[in-house]
């Protein structure tokens, strides 16, 4: 059958596939945050560490398959500009849902030395995600050094979010508008290990569309004549995010803040291993210098939307323009004017 090989895919099969798959990755992700929401009540870790752990790499699970799978297709711009896009998009939802929280600036109510951490590490991954294709076109087994750089510091970092949750060393003012991270009872939740199970394969799903993604796209792409940078950009990184706006919006609107702004910015830092991730799979040398301008562009954006994001959550601004903080106003005008760049240099 033709649907079973992607080759010989028409234009409207493969976008027919393309809008099946962004609608299980819709309707999985919302589920899985209300299992992560529980799972953090229930092991005891904690709304900043699961968004940034638990939530953080389920969601973004399917960008990762999709990055991996393209990678070793062969297609490195697809495979870098899906993740890079998806990290500025990710940021770009979260301005959109401090629009969904009318009481106050998310940024404010959602203060959290955990979270100010997790976008830490997201800056400084990046920032080795850009300083790679300025070292020489050096690797070992096809692999960069930057690979296992970016591995490392990520597990490094996470401890350290961790650990600014268990013993902080200073706390966010508290005031009549930031909401804690209060435990929900956990004896009408479902049994850990059902909770467990269900997570996992959640997981599953979302992995598998992800795969099925990677060569929709490429056919879409081949057939609209639009470079893999767009669709990966506007296209699969927009796709893939789905669950990070539904599931943070759904976590404002249920009054779990802290997994809202954990699960974004969190996955954001886990997104920036599927550069290194498909690095490894990536059998033509260092993808890092297969980057084009248009992705460095991207990270360098996606550096400052989050620098901007670092300085909302320390000023803590109540109430802003629209009623939504300064800096998420000025993220949303910076990934519009991106998009607008972008597009305009296609």
């Amino acid at each position: 059958m033709s649907l079973l090989n992607p080759d010989s895919w028409t234009l409207f099969q493969a976008i027919s596939v393309f809008s099946l798959c962004a609608l299980v990755i819709a309707v999985a992700g919302t589920r899985i945050t209300r299992v992560v929401d529980q799972l953090a009540d229930r092991t005891g870790i904690g709304e900043a560490a699961a968004g940034a752990v638990l939530l953080g790499a389920s969601t973004s699970i399917g960008g990762s398959v999709l990055s991996v799978t393209a990678a070793w297709n062969g297609h490195a711009e697809l495979a870098v500009s899906n993740a890079l896009g998806g990290i500025a998009v990710q940021t770009f939802f979260l301005a959109l849902a401090d629009m969904a929280y009318r009481k106050a600036n998310l940024e404010h109510a959602a203060a959290s030395v955990p979270n100010m951490m997790q976008n830490g590490l997201l800056i400084s991954l990046l920032g080795f995600i850009l300083l790679a294709p300025f070292t020489p076109e050096f690797t070992v087994w096809g692999i960069h050094p930057i690979t296992p750089l970016l591995f490392g510091f990520y597990i490094y970092g996470i401890r350290l979010v961790r650990g600014s949750q268990e013993e902080p060393m200073w706390t966010a003012v508290s005031t009549s508008d930031t909401l804690e991270d209060v435990p929900d009872d956990t004896r009408k939740m479902p049994s850990l290990p059902q909770l467990w199970m269900e997570f996992t394969l959640l997981f599953l799903v979302l992995g598998i569309t992800g795969w099925l993604l990677e060569p929709s796209a490429t056919t879409i792409a081949a057939e609209a004549g639009i470079s893999h940078t767009v669709i990966g950009v506007l296209l699969t990184a927009v796709c893939t995010s789905i669950p990070e706006l539904v599931t943070s919006i759904a976590a404002v609107r249920r009054g779990a803040l802290t997994l809202a702004v954990g699960g974004i910015i969190g996955g954001n830092a886990f997104d920036t291993l599927f550069t290194a991730a498909s690095d490894v799979a990536y059998r033509d040398g260092s993808i890092y210098h297969q980057m084009s301008d248009d992705a460095l562009f991207w990270v360098s954006l996606t550096m400052v939307m989050s620098g901007v994001l670092m300085m909302g959550l320390i000023r803590r601004e109540r109430q802003g323009l629209a009623r939504i903080g300064l800096e998420s106003v000025s993220i949303l005008v910076l990934y519009a004017a991106g998009v607008a760049i972008l597009v305009s240099g296609a």
